[in-house]
């Protein structure tokens, strides 16, 4: 055991430490933190794969606290009337590789109650200019639509009037309800409420917004990863360990190195050298 005190120096005691934290966190947060992220894509996915064939439901089931119905992608219908002048723009969208804008407006249900509604995307003119927007059609509409979650503000981009149009940078229902200045219902789904986005060829869309690819991502695969160096990193440091061990016994003396044996030890003297070698010898 005397010959293992190396293993207290600074230097293998700070490795040991590392090698522990490493661990400690990939299993503990890095693993779970991708695993995580691909149980929500998974999650997500099926949602979209059973809305996609499902027949849609009265916006009013989650309205009114319906709890089978309340989740993202479900298909849903609404009837009532688009809010004249009540057009909001999102800024930073894409259609086609290209910059573009997301049209929101307001949408009063018969029962009075009113929603924000995701028109779709208009390509921007000249790159970042927003197009005329056509306004929605009047009267009463009966639109389908999938429930979409709030998305999160960034409080570093604030809303902005341009041209007589509010322009903001995300789909949020209570942000929409202070720029619009409409009392806008949010779906009870997410924190943060949720809104609907028009599906194709329904009344006011423009191009849809399109549906997340059905991919898991490679979350699970870096999920495994995390776990598999969790595992790696002390079996590295035990064959270091081990590597600086066998290296320090080939470094012994071979005096010390070299087991003593029957072979390597002198013949025992006899009488007469013993009293030759204390009284001298005679010739």
């Amino acid at each position: 055991m005397r010959r293992l005190t190396f293993f207290l120096r600074p230097g293998w005691l700070i490795l040991l430490g590392v090698v522990i934290a490493f661990a400690y966190l990939c299993f503990t947060v890095l693993a779970p933190w991708q695993l995580g992220k691909n149980d929500a894509t998974s999650e997500r996915n099926q949602l979209i794969a059973d809305s996609v064939d499902a027949e849609p439901i009265p916006v009013t089931d989650l309205l009114d606290g319906d709890p089978g119905a309340a989740t993202e992608w479900r298909k849903v219908f609404a009837e009532g009337s688009y809010v004249p002048d009540s057009t909001v723009l999102v800024r930073l969208r894409h259609l086609d590789g290209a910059p573009a804008y997301g049209v929101l407006s307001a949408f009063t249900l018969t029962d009075g109650r009113t929603l924000l509604v995701d028109r779709g995307l208009v390509a921007a003119v000249n790159g970042s200019q927003p197009p005329p927007i056509e306004s929605a059609p009047a009267g009463t509409q009966r639109i389908e639509a999938r429930v979409r979650v709030s998305e999160n503000v960034d409080p570093e981009r604030a809303p902005a009037v341009q041209n007589g149009i509010p322009h903001v940078y995300s789909i949020d229902v209570p942000q929409e309800t202070g720029v619009t200045g409409l009392p806008l219902t949010p779906l009870p789904v997410g924190e943060r409420g949720a809104y609907l986005q028009l599906a194709e060829d329904q009344p006011g869309a423009f191009t849809p917004v399109p549906l997340p690819q059905l991919d898991s991502g490679p979350y699970l695969s870096y999920g495994l990863q995390w776990l598999a160096f969790g595992v790696m990193a002390p079996l590295g440091l035990g064959y270091f360990a081990w590597a600086e061990i066998r290296e320090r016994r080939k470094q012994r003396t071979p005096a010390e190195a070299q087991p003593v044996t029957t072979e390597s030890l002198p013949e025992p003297a006899t009488k007469e050298e013993r009293l030759a070698d204390r009284y001298g010898r005679t010739r």
